[in-house]
């Protein structure tokens, strides 16, 4: 199985676009700065492209590894050893019938959205309570990244 770099760059990217509509002032900006007292004027000294550059590595290490949750055939992989020429000949014929199987973007979305779900916000929900964020914080932040793991599962998912 290759690991198909375009589709994890385009999810990569992917989170980038989701930042700039989730974090504009018009939907949840405003409410985000506020919940971590953060005044406008700070987020505008700050390197934009230092943060814009990190958030896009960061994503990109972030959709690598969602791969292995959204495309089952990285269990069969994994099942053999990592090494498909070493496999027995049953691994072939199961690739052959099952190779391409469940790799839809819904179906990707769909196991993007519980990893988010079920990984990514009770991790956020976690570091809030000891950094004393509030609960809107972790809805904002851990909604973020929910929509970004669904967004991602799904064009990794569907790029075969």
């Amino acid at each position: 199985m290759n690991i198909n770099f375009l589709a994890l760059l385009l999810a990569a990217l992917s989170a980038l676009v989701v930042g700039f509509i989730w974090y504009n002032p018009k939907v949840f900006g405003n409410v985000w700065m506020k919940e971590i007292g953060m005044e406008e004027e700070e987020m505008k000294g700050g390197n934009m492209f230092k943060m814009l550059a990190s958030t896009f590595i960061y994503a990109f290490l972030v959709s690598f590894v969602l791969q292995m949750v959204v495309i089952h055939q990285f269990g069969a992989l994994g099942m053999v050893g990592g090494d498909p020429s070493k496999a027995l000949p049953s691994y072939n014929a199961f690739m052959a019938d099952y190779g391409t199987a469940f790799r839809t973007f819904k179906h990707g979305a769909l196991h993007g959205f519980i990893a988010g779900l079920f990984m990514i916000f009770p991790v956020i929900g976690t570091s809030a309570l000891y950094e004393r964020r509030s609960f809107k914080y972790v809805m904002i932040t851990a909604g973020f990244w929910i929509v970004c793991f669904t967004i991602m599962g799904g064009i990794i998912c569907m790029m075969q």
